[in-house]
């Protein structure tokens, strides 16, 4: 299980081999890439600065994986997520699982993205044409982190 937070950019593809090729029992690799977007709210986004606590932030990812090692049968899982400022088209986080079976690394990739959005220390700040602005908890991430007490 690996937790990375960063200032630089990362390669899916080595990531995900390094992931693959680990181990012969593994059947499923699922990932998530997350990138910055041009615009956001209607607003035209020229960066997105992302701030952290650390040692807090690696421990929270840390916790978030083992929480999904403890739902669901995976046998691997990788968080990188980078801060400091990025521009639009910059990758954000991925986050992989591998598993023997594609419905737990499904899940587990899920769990844990959902997770991330609500219980991971970081702070997001936009720029935009009309200032800076920080970004607030979405409602909608919360309904997404919260469905997973109902389930397993």
């Amino acid at each position: 299980m690996t937790v990375r937070v960063q200032t630089e950019d990362f390669d899916i593809g080595f990531e995900l081999k390094q992931l693959r090729l680990a181990r012969q029992d593994i059947g499923a690799v699922v990932s998530f890439v997350g990138q910055v977007r041009d615009i956001n709210e209607g607003d035209a986004i020229t960066t997105l600065t992302l701030e952290h606590y650390p040692g807090m932030t690696e421990k929270s990812l840390e916790n978030i994986i083992s929480q999904a090692k403890n739902r669901w049968d995976i046998v691997d899982a990788l968080i990188i997520h980078r801060v400091g400022t990025l521009q639009p088209l910059d990758q954000i986080v991925l986050v992989a699982v591998s598993s023997a079976h594609r419905g737990d690394a499904f899940n587990a990739c899920e769990f844990m993205m959902d997770y991330l959005k609500t219980e991971a220390p970081f702070w997001k700040k936009e720029v935009t044409p009309q200032g800076e602005r920080w970004l607030e908890a979405k409602q909608a991430d919360d309904d997404a982190s919260a469905r997973w007490n109902m389930k397993k």
